[in-house]
């Protein structure tokens, strides 16, 4: 395959020779996999950059996160060349309506509007939305894409912008020990399927609200419980291999044991 064109290369790091780069790619002498591309075959790979990105912020890796905001670039910039490519819109177009968008929904900053708390700006921002028609409810447009526990979290958080809350985080409490207690009744009462689903459903979602309160995004919690378990699944396993022993033929007992000396370690490191 043809060495893109030199000048690539010697260009200075800006978007503007991203841009160039990616002409390049889909351009008579480019790539064959890169000419084939549709904005609907790229969005997987904007997903997945998306939550590389997320999981560089929350390790906190500044190297790793500089390489995944390249990538997320990447594909944001790739798919709205493809876009000005079919003569839908263009880049200056999406940069220009941003632009305007900004300044409209920040009058404090540009304007005679006064705003002295984020409090203030976002219920500022919610009337503009509302305003521009963009919105016909105070839960918003929240993308239905979302992962579930995070929609829940931001459901949560617009409801309470009207004073549809609780009043504290114990009251909340309360609510997920009488959505427990429901779901107990109705495990125990045989009920389907589709009612079980229900039930744990409310609980998810009380529990959402109960972390908002908090202070603790529960999609954030969740990923962090979630590498916490996998670190010392895998230790066990390593540990139960040096051992001599075999996985599978531990009973619920040993395998405990093992957990736990694990877990100890892992604590005190």
């Amino acid at each position: 395959m043809p060495i893109p064109p030199k000048f690539i290369y010697e260009k200075p790091a800006d978007l503007s020779s991203l841009w160039e780069l990616i002409s390049a790619l889909r351009g008579e002498d480019g790539c064959p996999w890169d000419k084939k591309q549709t904005p609907e075959s790229l969005k997987k790979y904007l997903l997945e950059e998306t939550y590389e990105v997320l999981s560089a912020l929350s390790e906190g890796k500044q190297e790793e996160l500089r390489e995944e905001f390249g990538d997320l670039l990447f594909i944001l910039l790739f798919i709205l060349y493809l876009f000005e490519e079919r003569g839908d819109f263009t880049l200056r177009d999406v940069v220009y309506l941003t632009f305007q968008k900004m300044i409209r929904r920040h009058p404090h900053v540009f304007g005679d509007a006064e705003a002295r708390s984020a409090e203030e700006v976002l219920t500022q921002w919610q009337r503009i939305k509302k305003e521009e028609g963009k919105e016909d409810s105070v839960l918003g447009n929240i993308p239905k894409i979302l992962p579930a526990l995070q929609r829940a979290y931001r459901i949560g958080e617009r409801a309470s912008r009207v004073g549809f809350d609780w009043e504290s985080a114990y009251d909340v409490l309360e609510k997920v020990k009488e959505e427990f207690s429901e779901l107990e009744k109705e495990i125990r009462s045989g009920q389907s399927k589709e009612k079980l689903e229900l039930e744990i459903g409310d609980i998810l979602f009380t529990i959402a609200n109960l972390s908002r309160k908090l202070g603790v995004n529960p999609e954030e919690a969740l990923h962090k419980t979630l590498a916490k378990f996998e670190r010392r699944f895998k230790k066990m396993e390593s540990l139960i291999k040096e051992r001599g022993l075999k996985m599978e033929e531990l009973s619920l007992a040993q395998l405990d044991k093992f957990w736990e000396e694990v877990k100890a370690f892992d604590e005190n490191r």
